[in-house]
């Protein structure tokens, strides 16, 4: 693989671009575009529109922290991944110059990185950075041995479960499944939630297990391991077996994070891996949230009739089941990385803006009111952000033990690849997919043939 463009030879070449970008982007009402403004430099900031309200708020206290010496603008981006990246690379390529900090998906780092994007951090700032942040969030900021992002908040998933119908949380998949069929054999809601559709949150669940049995998709220079030991083998059996044993949700092939969350609010589920948000949503009333969820009677079914319980009076959270007992399993994470863009004009205010942008008061702000978990360890001991998520210690935990997606420019088609591949995961074949997966990965790798 070749090196990255280095950012000052980017820097130079495209100097001589910046009036006719101005000019094509005009329309779109770009702030700052130009040679004769005044005052200090203008930092635009392009990161989801979920959050918006946190990030801006981060932006306004960093101008103000900075003494007048530059101003901090938040942009909003799509609110789907797939478009913010879109919208990212299309002004990149062009050297747009009124982008200075992107806030990035944790899987882009790797790919803005080798196309020449995003300034590697300098030393001092990557040791700043490093200091009191996660481990599993800083992996997701690194390639080829240098720190190219800064992680402003990071995601995981634990198990959700109804302690009614299991007051033991099952510590391993095979024990969830089986607590699933058992329950369904009495009639009662037996189904496992977990990202099953054809997207980005398939690949998670899959990449998750088969971290958790200790493999690994591709390494960093895009070098297939899946076919290494038994470990992807396991991971397609569990898939497989949870989308179709007695009692499985009948429409898992096409649930999302949101449907798992509905399915327990409305008493179907008695069990789903996901984020935390689902804590928030349960608690919080119609129409933003699940309000308690639905009436239950007294077996634990749903009921219509007002029984004065509710699946919020059941809901509790375990550590993410394992693959193998006395094996911890390895949640993959997301989360969000700030880095400085290789076409803005002020990328050392960039740096000093990105560690304000991320500080403790801002990383807590978006954990409180924005949902997201912190990247830096000790705010988990923080009363403010425990108050907000009991569940934190299993999220804590979850991180620790975290795995992350490949971190190799070509994940994006590696993904799409897999996402075709596993769904819907019912009708995967265990004993005979591993050698198509290697095959089709590998050739995503390599960008040889046409994804799906």
């Amino acid at each position: 693989m070749r090196d990255p463009v280095r950012p000052e030879s980017r820097r130079s070449r495209r100097r001589p671009l910046i009036a006719g970008v101005c000019a094509v982007l005009a329309a779109a009402a770009v702030a700052g575009c130009g040679s004769g403004s005044t005052g200090p430099p203008v930092l635009n900031f392009y990161g989801p529109a979920d959050g918006a309200t946190q990030y801006s708020e981060a932006a306004q206290d960093c101008t103000a922290q900075s003494g007048g010496r530059y101003s901090v603008v938040y942009n909003g981006l799509a609110k789907g991944a797939d478009d913010q990246r879109l919208q990212l690379a299309r002004r990149l390529v062009a050297g747009d110059p009124e982008v200075d900090i992107v806030g990035i998906d944790v899987t882009w780092t790797a790919e803005f990185a080798a196309a020449g994007w995003i300034e590697k951090l300098p030393e001092d700032v990557a040791a700043q950075v490093r200091q009191g942040t996660l481990e599993g969030p800083l992996q997701t900021a690194t390639y080829q041995g240098a720190l190219w992002a800064a992680p402003l908040n990071t995601n995981t998933q634990v198990l959700w479960y109804r302690k009614d119908l299991s007051p033991t949380p099952p510590a391993t998949w095979d024990e969830m499944i089986a607590a699933s069929e058992r329950l369904a054999q009495q009639g009662l809601p037996s189904y496992i939630e977990v990202q099953a559709a054809q997207y980005e949150g398939l690949v998670v669940w899959f990449n998750t297990l088969l971290a958790s049995a200790g493999g690994q998709i591709v390494d960093e220079g895009g070098n297939v391991l899946l076919g290494q030991g038994d470990a992807a083998q396991k991971a397609l059996s569990i898939m497989q077996r949870v989308a179709s044993a007695p009692g499985s949700d009948p429409s898992l092939s096409v649930n999302k994070e949101n449907d798992g969350r509905l399915a327990m609010e409305a008493g179907t589920a008695a069990f789903q891996v996901n984020y935390p948000f689902v804590y928030a949503s349960i608690h919080t009333p119609p129409p933003d949230g699940g309000g308690g969820g639905t009436f239950i009677d007294a077996q634990g079914k749903p009921t219509t009739a007002d029984t004065g319980r509710r699946v919020v009076d059941e809901f509790a959270w375990a550590p993410y089941p394992s693959v193998d007992p006395g094996r911890p399993a390895k949640p993959t994470i997301g989360g969000i990385n700030l880095a400085a863009s290789t076409t803005g004009e002020h990328p050392d205010l960039a740096f000093e803006a990105i560690q304000c942008l991320r500080n403790r008061d801002n990383q807590l702000r978006n954990a409180v009111d924005g949902g997201v978990p912190p990247t830096l360890a000790d705010l988990y001991t923080d009363p403010a952000f425990q108050a907000e998520y009991p569940a934190w210690e299993a999220i804590k935990n979850s991180l620790d033990n975290a795995s992350v997606r490949p971190l190799t420019p070509g994940y994006t088609s590696i993904s799409i690849v897999l996402s075709d591949l596993l769904n819907p995961p019912a009708a995967i074949d265990p004993a005979t997919a591993v050698p198509e997966l290697v095959d089709q990965v590998r050739g995503a790798a390599n960008s040889e043939g046409l994804v799906p």
